[in-house]
Order: C-alpha cells, then sequence, then structure tokens
C-alpha cells in the first residue's frame, strides 16, 4: 500500500514539474477552436562580410590625437561583384584613385551580384562600426552619399540608422516615403537629372518633400540637362563637401 502511494506521489510530482516547466517558457495547451497567447525566442547569429575601398587623408599620420570626419559611398550597380577595383568606377572613390586629397575618411564598400544595397543595411552599418572602431574617425561627422542604387542605399540606410550620419547626399535616387518621419534631424541634399531616362527625378523630389512635410531639413538641386549621370558633376563640387562639414550630429536640435 505505502509502495503505491510512493509511485502515485512521484507521478504527481513529475506532472507538476513539467507543467511549471511548460508555464515557465510561456507555452499554452492550445485547444481547438480557441486562441491563446504564446511566446517564441531563439538566438540566432549572421555572419556578414564585404571588399571595399578605404581612402586615409595624407596627413592622417602625423597627428595620431586627430579625429577624421567619414564618407561612405555606395556605387551604382553597374559596379557590383567581387572585382572591388570596379568601385573607382565613379564618385570619390574615382577622385582619390586620380589623385585628388580629401580631408576625409572614405569608405566604399562593394555590393555583390544580384543584390541590392537595401538588402545589405546590416552588412553596412556593421562595416561602419569596424572603421569606427580602427581608425580615428569623429563619429560626430559621418557622412552618407551614393548614386543611383547607392542612392536608393543612401535612402535606405539613413532611415534605419538615422542617429549614425550628421548628413546624407542622396544622388539619382529614392527611397520609401513612410521612412520619412525618420531623418527629421538628418540634413538631406539630393540630387537629380531632370532629363534622367533610369530614375526619375521624381524619386527623389518626393522623398525631399516628404522630408520637409515633417519639418526636416532637406534639399534638391535639379540639373536641367542632365541625364542618369548627376554624379560626376556633384563629387567634383567642392560645396558639396563643405555643406557635409557644416554639419555635425550633436549640433542637432533635441
Amino acid at each position: 500500500m505505502k509502495t503505491g502511494r510512493l509511485l502515485q506521489s512521484m507521478i504527481c510530482l513529475v506532472i507538476v514539474f513539467i507543467v511549471g516547466c511548460d508555464a515557465a517558457m510561456g507555452t499554452k495547451e492550445v485547444k481547438s477552436g480557441k486562441q491563446v497567447t504564446q511566446n517564441f525566442s531563439k538566438q540566432i547569429t549572421k555572419t556578414v562580410d564585404c571588399n571595399y575601398l578605404l581612402y586615409l587623408p595624407a596627413d592622417y599620420g602625423k597627428d595620431v590625437k586627430k579625429q577624421w570626419p567619414l564618407i561612405m559611398f555606395l556605387h551604382g550597380a553597374g559596379e557590383r561583384g567581387k572585382n572591388v577595383l570596379a568601385v573607382r568606377k565613379h564618385g570619390p572613390p574615382k577622385l582619390a584613385a586620380q589623385g585628388k586629397q580629401f580631408d576625409f575618411i572614405i569608405i566604399s564598400p562593394q555590393c555583390p551580384n544580384d543584390v541590392w544595397w537595401p538588402e545589405k543595411t546590416d552588412m553596412l552599418i556593421s562595416l561602419l562600426d569596424d572603421i569606427e572602431a580602427k581608425y580615428r574617425v569623429d563619429t560626430d561627422r559621418v557622412y552618407l552619399t551614393g548614386l543611383s542604387m547607392g542612392g536608393f542605399g543612401t535612402w535606405s540606410l539613413a532611415i534605419a540608422y538615422p542617429d549614425r550620419f550628421a548628413a546624407i547626399a542622396p544622388i539619382c535616387g529614392g527611397g520609401e516615403r513612410y521612412g520619412a518621419y525618420r531623418l527629421k534631424k538628418v540634413p538631406v541634399w539630393a540630387f537629380h537629372g531632370a532629363k534622367d531616362p533610369v530614375v526619375p527625378v521624381e524619386r527623389s523630389k518626393e522623398m525631399v518633400e516628404a522630408v520637409k512635410k515633417v519639418g526636416g531639413d532637406a534639399k534638391i538641386t535639379i540639373y536641367p540637362e542632365a541625364e542618369h549621370d548627376s554624379w560626376t558633376v556633384t563629387y567634383d563640387n567642392p560645396e558639396l563637401y563643405e555643406w557635409f562639414l557644416s554639419h555635425k550630429i550633436s549640433d542637432r536640435k533635441k
């Protein structure tokens, strides 16, 4: 008799233990015809990587205490692939390859084939984290720019991480207007060719207007005779770099 009662008690304890574990894990019995709340939790890991070009100012090594402003440049669809030297075709990396001197650290990542910059947001921000950890970057003066596909990438990355960039300059790109509210405190200077047959100028116009509508600081320069290449004249213009340097994250109104 005592053995039977002891076995029964042990069975009850096991049942209580199982029920307790289920409750602790947030699971509930699901019965047909009823709706219950549940919880899901799972830890995952992800590896991101990319090739990129890095430019350091000529005087970077002279003053080991000086921090430097940084430009992240996002190329267009034609420069995707595995040959990172293709990124030198346009923009700041092209100018740097030609010998132009910049007072910025410049990072120019390469996007893989058959992928678009808006799909690589996690990789781009991880790259920025890594550069800021390895080099003397003035994190108060980090700027973002890109052309065509890189213009779209500029809008999407800034919308995802508005607190990381002091100002952005998307060229012949576009974005999702519903995210414009996140750029309320991020100065924007967009550029586009009025006769662009690849990306309609309206794509830049609508994003600039969306940012202005929420009280943001946004403007656009439209080149009346330019087609898709509205980036050459833009990156050749010293005013762009002066405009970048006129903005700091710490200057934003709280």
